[in-house]
């Protein structure tokens, strides 16, 4: 599998993991800013790194978001890890969310 292969797997992935408070999945909320997976050169297996957000910092359910993305690497066959980065800036926005999230939660 290559590595642009591991990362729509890891996309798919993303979004089956949805925010409780606001029922849109969090990759179509826009949440995820960037996903980079890279072959490790000893065990050649998939390691990936997920730079994201929440809506706010004081989120309730941050760390039960954070923690459901990390398991996606006990989901995904040949991913030996995967890392979250959580950042705040740039902020999240509705203008991140995808039209279908808009569409969703009646915003177009």
């Amino acid at each position: 599998m290559t590595d642009e292969q591991m990362k729509e797997n890891v996309i798919e992935q993303l979004k089956h993991i949805y925010d409780p408070e606001i029922s849109v999945n969090i990759y179509d909320l826009g949440l995820i800013y960037d996903v980079d997976c890279h072959t490790d050169e000893e065990s050649k297996l998939k390691q990936c790194k997920v730079t994201m957000t929440l809506t706010s910092a004081t989120c309730s359910m941050s760390e039960t978001i954070v923690n459901l993305v990390r398991s996606i690497s006990y989901r995904i066959d040949g991913l030996e890890n995967l890392d979250v980065n959580l950042v705040f800036d740039p902020p999240w926005g509705q203008e991140k969310m995808s039209d279908e999230a808009k569409l969703q939660l009646g915003l177009l």
